[in-house]
């Protein structure tokens, strides 16, 4: 594995009047370069990268990204979760919960 722990933010942008919404449209490349910016200050001892994806499928749910090696979806992600979602899941290795796709999910069936 190249490295510990790898983050894709969706920058996804839909043609206008598209029928589904798309989640990198509101704050893609602004939420992948805070992730970049204030991970490159934290000066980290694990590898790790950050960086801009194409669609993760899941649009539905705002702005998504994806934490490897561990699969994690988050959604609904602001501005204001990434010094929390650096502090928790890449350098303490908790999952956010609020932020995990399957209790967002959850939490609107109920």
């Amino acid at each position: 594995m190249i490295y510990d722990k790898h983050i894709f933010i969706c920058v996804n942008q839909r043609a206008e009047g598209a029928p589904r919404k798309s989640c990198g449209e509101a704050h893609g490349m602004e939420i992948v370069e805070a992730f970049k910016k204030k991970l490159k200050e934290k000066k980290l001892s694990i590898k790790l990268r950050a960086q801009k994806s194409g669609c993760l499928d899941i649009c539905d749910f705002r702005q998504t990204l994806v934490v490897y090696p561990e699969g994690i979806f988050y959604v609904g992600v602001s501005l204001n979760d990434v010094d929390e979602i650096i502090e928790e899941h890449i350098v303490n290795n908790r999952i956010v919960e609020r932020l995990k796709l399957e209790n967002v999910r959850a939490a609107r069936t109920q």
